[in-house]
């Protein structure tokens, strides 16, 4: 006689009411996380789980009125360090709630996005975060009527009703902008994300109103198009460091962006800082570690994941709670890339 525990892919709630010697209603309260059990039967059915290695269908308990315990996230792309420090808050933030995390991503295509994110809130998942949505207004008012929880990072003004987290891009763009007019530098250099997000606008904005503030009149030449990804960046940098009259510091929306820049300015023959400064925003891992170190804005990226995991999880125990915008701060934090313009520069 085989007394080896079944396939877990063959288990039934049945089995395991059989084997802990309790209701099937019971079981499925355990299961589904619900109160009114007795500790010593829910010990039981836990121990029958175990013992019949029983997992869970995520899509089968939704649909049979309970929750999925999953969480969706949708990111544009997985191939840097801005990703994976928001993902590294939202894992914290998940390790002690008994929720999974369901990851997509979707390259940026917008198609992809809304394909994925109706996938997802077919009962799939009791929430969603979406990372830089691609084309929210093309689904999140239906989200909203319909009261299915969701939490925008780090992207905003596309509406006035989505739960939002996202740092203080327009005083932090500011600031960082100031540093380098301190520093002696008046052509300034500007790498665009991708116009179409608000957090890229305003670090455009921040720019150009330190610029203005300083008054130094703003050059339409010295602002190009990276789109947030270091390759086109490259592209963009070269442009600037092509120019007769070229900047002497580039200030990059992103540190990817700024990664681009230093490999132009290096194919140019030139000195970082001593030839040009170049700053960067996001503070990702590798910015500490190129060379030379790179200034830039930092974002808490972790913190951001966090705080807008916490803020599903309100929502999905409290459908009714008021929807919040929390801006963070951010800092800027000074390495080597950057340094005062030499008197012939001026």
């Amino acid at each position: 006689m085989n007394n080896k525990p079944r396939r877990s892919s063959r288990v039934t709630i049945k089995d395991i009411a059989r084997v802990s010697g309790v209701s099937y209603s019971t079981v499925s309260r355990v299961l589904n996380n619900k109160d009114h059990v007795k500790p010593e039967k829910r010990e039981q059915v836990m121990a029958a789980v175990n013992r019949l290695q029983y997992v869970v269908n995520p899509q089968a308990r939704s649909l049979a009125g309970g929750r999925s315990n999953v969480i969706g996230l949708l990111v544009p792309e997985l191939g840097n360090g801005y990703i994976g420090e928001v993902i590294r808050g939202i894992d914290d933030a998940l390790t002690a709630s008994g929720y999974d995390l369901m990851l997509y991503t979707t390259h940026r295509h917008a198609a992809k996005e809304a394909t994925y994110l109706r996938t997802l809130v077919r009962g799939l998942t009791d929430g969603l975060l979406l990372l830089v949505p691609t084309d929210p207004l093309a689904y999140l008012e239906t989200l909203r009527q319909e009261q299915f929880p969701y939490v925008v990072i780090d992207h905003q003004g596309f509406d006035d009703f989505s739960p939002t987290v996202i740092g203080k891009n327009y005083q932090a763009a500011l600031d960082a902008t100031t540093y380098l007019i301190e520093l002696g530098h008046r052509r300034i250099g500007f790498i665009m994300g991708q116009r179409h997000l608000n957090s890229a606008i305003d670090r455009f904005k921040g720019y150009r109103d330190a610029l203005q503030a300083h008054g130094i009149p703003a050059d339409p030449e010295l602002v190009v198009d990276g789109e947030f990804l270091q390759g086109v960046s490259y592209v963009a940098a070269d442009q600037l460091l092509s120019l007769p009259n070229r900047p002497t510091a580039i200030f990059a929306s992103n540190d990817l962006c700024a990664f681009g820049a230093m490999d132009a300015a290096r194919n140019h023959g030139l000195s970082i800082p001593n030839d040009v400064s170049i700053l960067g925003f996001d503070d990702i891992p590798q910015a500490a570690s190129v060379r030379p170190a790179l200034t830039t804005v930092r974002q808490p990226l972790m913190e951001m994941g966090r705080i807008a995991t916490r803020m599903l999880l309100d929502y999905i125990e409290n459908p009714q709670q008021e929807r919040e915008r929390i801006f963070l701060d951010t800092e800027l934090v000074i390495r080597d890339s950057c340094a005062p313009l030499h008197g012939d520069r001026v």
